[in-house]
């Protein structure tokens, strides 16, 4: 997703900033797929482009970035670099619960963006894929609860151990074609 692939807007007032982040990026093979001065132009193009990675300043008139950096969370879209004009503890504590992953204080080193950028990437890549194997585990308790669940009905109702009533809905499964979920559920939902 590094480089050439990867598709990052830029939004910050100063027309010079936005100019100079871009050659940066652009040299290293990055692709801008947008740009905006404010923060109302920002938010549509960034919905509609949908980029890996958004730059924004922190200062942009209309929404300003801590705004559209709440939007961008809430809707999904991607990690942010927060640009500012220097170092605020009280800005940090600001964006605690939004998807600004980092922070450069202007006016913007090419090495200091270019690695920002390359680690934020990353770490975004690293999160999105933790917050899958977590998605995948609820699933994974969730079934494992209605199995349990349902093996009790069985027990209960048609007399058999836990093993037989086990065996029952995994030849279930397979015969149906059905996931052990959803014969889980079936059950449960007949025996209610």
């Amino acid at each position: 997703m590094f480089g050439g692939e990867t598709k990052i807007f830029i939004g910050a007032k100063d027309r010079a900033l936005r100019k100079r982040i871009k050659s940066i990026l652009q040299r290293q093979g990055y692709l801008i797929v947008g740009e905006a001065e404010d923060g109302a132009a920002a938010l549509r193009i960034i919905r509609r482009l949908m980029p890996d990675l958004v730059i924004l300043d922190k200062d942009l008139p209309g929404f300003s970035g801590l705004e559209l950096t709440r939007i961008i969370k809430g809707d999904k879209i991607a990690p942010v670099i927060l640009l500012t004009s220097s170092w605020e503890q009280p800005l940090f504590e600001k964006t605690k619960d939004s998807w600004v992953f980092a922070f450069l204080v202007k006016p913007i080193q090419e090495g200091h963006l270019l690695s920002t950028a390359s680690f934020v990437l990353q770490a975004f890549q690293k999160m999105i894929c933790l917050e899958r194997q977590v998605d995948e585990l609820k699933e994974s308790i969730e079934t494992r609860k209605l199995v349990e669940r349902a093996k009790g009905f069985l027990m209960k109702k048609l007399s058999l151990s836990e093993s037989e009533a086990y065996r029952r809905m995994q030849q279930q499964s397979m015969d149906q074609c059905l996931s052990m979920r959803k014969i889980a559920q079936a059950i449960i939902s007949n025996y209610e």
